[in-house]
């Protein structure tokens, strides 16, 4: 029901131990020409320490004995229920991976949102928001330096939007077919990706009908997912006061961004 493009693309960092500590680029070093005999000044780039804890995320699967015995022939019930929950569990992580708050849950990590927040990589469309613009989208992208997103995330309102302003504009709307087979919309060579999980009534201001939308560059100086043994299955066993069997999905996982100028967000979008 819920398309994960998030997941398709992002790279993950298989870890040993429950956390990862690495230095995220807080500013280059210069550099500066010289006279002959001249002393040199030291300026080297500064870093931030981080350290990203992996975070337990998961579900119980239940399996009723009596269907998972009676309806063997014609479904594998256990095979279907343990297939759900796996996608619930990765369906949650990216989520996550866009308006997790650490704040408002302690258990979990923070995402994009979390981590741009209104600061020097992020947009805005105005005080109160306002309709998207091209520009502004524009003005948005140029933050991601160097180089340029590998993925433009929104909500399907503001494809919707997005869309409308390049026919408008007698533009010619771009396209190529992923490796999964699917069709996948371009802006300016940069694939764009419709999360269900970016909601479309964030407040900005008086209005309570905005929408953001990201950038994103992945890689090991970019954006990364953190995991440690993937998902996994584990069989808790027999219910004491019903007739089933307990599974449990779980996946110890996080997020990691190496330089805060690999994401960038443009919020207050309206419609």
């Amino acid at each position: 029901m819920k398309a994960s493009p998030l997941l398709e693309r992002m790279p993950f960092i298989e870890i040993s131990g429950n956390a990862l500590t690495y230095n995220r680029e807080a500013s280059p070093g210069t550099a500066a020409f010289y006279a002959v005999g001249a002393t040199w000044a030291e300026d080297t780039p500064t870093f931030t320490q981080v350290t990203t804890s992996l975070k337990i995320l998961g579900g119980d699967a239940d399996v009723d004995n009596y269907l998972r015995q009676t309806r063997s022939n014609i479904q594998d019930i256990e095979a279907v229920v343990l297939e759900l929950k796996a996608k619930a569990v990765a369906h949650k992580f990216e989520e996550t991976a866009i308006v997790g708050d650490s704040t408002v849950d302690p258990n979990a990590f923070d995402g994009l949102r979390t981590i741009i927040g209104t600061g020097s990589q992020a947009v805005s469309m105005g005080t109160n928001g306002a309709t998207l613009t091209l520009a502004k989208l524009d003005e948005m992208l140029d933050l991601i330096r160097p180089g340029k997103p590998d993925l433009i995330i929104m909500s399907r309102r503001s494809r919707r939007k997005l869309n409308e302003l390049r026919r408008a504009a007698s533009s010619q709307i771009e396209g190529v077919v992923n490796e999964f087979g699917r069709w996948v919309e371009l802006y300016n060579g940069i694939p764009i990706a419709v999360s269900d999980f970016i909601p479309d009534n964030e407040t900005v201001g008086t209005s309570t009908d905005c929408s953001s939308i990201y950038a994103v560059a992945f890689g090991e100086d970019g954006l990364v997912g953190l995991t440690n043994g993937w998902i996994q299955v584990e069989r808790v066993g027999s219910l004491e006061t019903r007739d089933a069997t307990r599974n449990r999905v779980k996946w110890y996982c996080g997020l990691a961004l190496f330089s805060t100028l690999k994401v960038a967000r443009l919020y207050g979008v309206r419609p």
